[in-house]
């Protein structure tokens, strides 16, 4: 389960790195994190694949292998990633995904 314990963190750059099949990311702080494709889409933290009253974001397998064919910005606090899956609802806040690379 995850917890968006990070309040205030901020990427300073977002990056796919195909040789690892994982999102790379540079934080404000120095800290630098990677993040698997699989893992991202499995903690995906919209409704459709948490439910509409979650407290805490649990990982749900995806049913193939994903790859992020877009990833935008959504406003100043999160980015929104279109799937291989077809998938594009999940908006990553990011103390969201700070939290989500802090965690095994």
């Amino acid at each position: 389960m995850i917890r968006a314990e990070h309040r205030g963190a901020y990427p300073k750059a977002i990056e796919r790195d195909p040789s690892t099949n994982s999102l790379k990311i540079t934080w404000a702080d120095g800290h630098e994190s990677s993040i698997t494709y699989d893992r991202l889409r499995g903690y995906c933290p919209c409704a459709g694949c948490q439910g509409h009253m979650v407290r805490e974001v649990v990982y749900r397998k995806p049913a193939q292998e994903v790859f992020p064919q877009s990833i935008e910005p959504v406003g100043n606090y999160a980015v929104s990633i279109l799937w291989t899956d077809g998938h594009t609802t999940g908006i990553y806040r990011f103390d969201f995904l700070r939290s989500l690379c802090d965690r095994d």
